[in-house]
């Protein structure tokens, strides 16, 4: 199925473990992102918790800075995360993905399941698998049209980010 998603993306806040593997470099450790209509800012954690990278996005751009305080600065996410990190971020459609839906800037191709549950999208070069989810309260059947994504796969040739979301909160909380 191909389409485009409809809806207004929400703003959110999530805790989780990222894991990426790519030609380049490779990164393990947590995530704290926050998300709203004015930007996103998002925290790259070692596996001990010590801040690794902080990513600021805003209408003007966006700002990297490192764990040594060095501050970078790029139009967009994916050249700035892939010049000091060693590995594109695909941000700006991540932010929908996360949610279960496609970024409504391009064409997506959709899978679903039997129930109408969003399985795999392919965009933009990237295949993005839903491999679980949260449980949907005060829904005891399988059907999980609305339910968060829990794990997350992300692939595009050269690169693989896993992430794993442990805390979600929706809106601005």
């Amino acid at each position: 199925m191909t389409g485009t998603a409809e809806t207004k993306l929400a703003a959110f806040r999530l805790i989780g473990r990222v894991s990426v593997t790519g030609d380049k470099d490779s990164f393990s450790g947590g995530v704290q992102w926050h998300h709203a209509d004015a930007g996103d800012e998002i925290l790259l954690l070692s596996p001990l918790g010590q801040a690794v990278a902080q990513i600021r996005r805003d209408r003007e751009g966006v700002y990297l800075t490192t764990s040594e305080q060095e501050t970078f600065y790029a139009l967009d996410v994916e050249t700035l995360t892939e010049r000091v990190l060693g590995w594109r971020l695909p941000l700006m459609g991540l932010q929908y993905w996360v949610q279960s839906v496609n970024s409504p800037a391009t064409v997506a191709e959709i899978d679903r399941d039997i129930d109408g549950t969003i399985m795999a999208i392919r965009q933009d070069g990237w295949e993005i698998s839903y491999l679980s989810r949260f449980p949907m309260p005060g829904i005891e059947t399988v059907q999980a049209q609305g339910a968060r994504p829990r794990l997350l796969m992300l692939k595009r040739p050269g690169l693989q980010i896993k992430l794993i979301i442990d805390s979600w909160n929706p809106g601005n909380q």
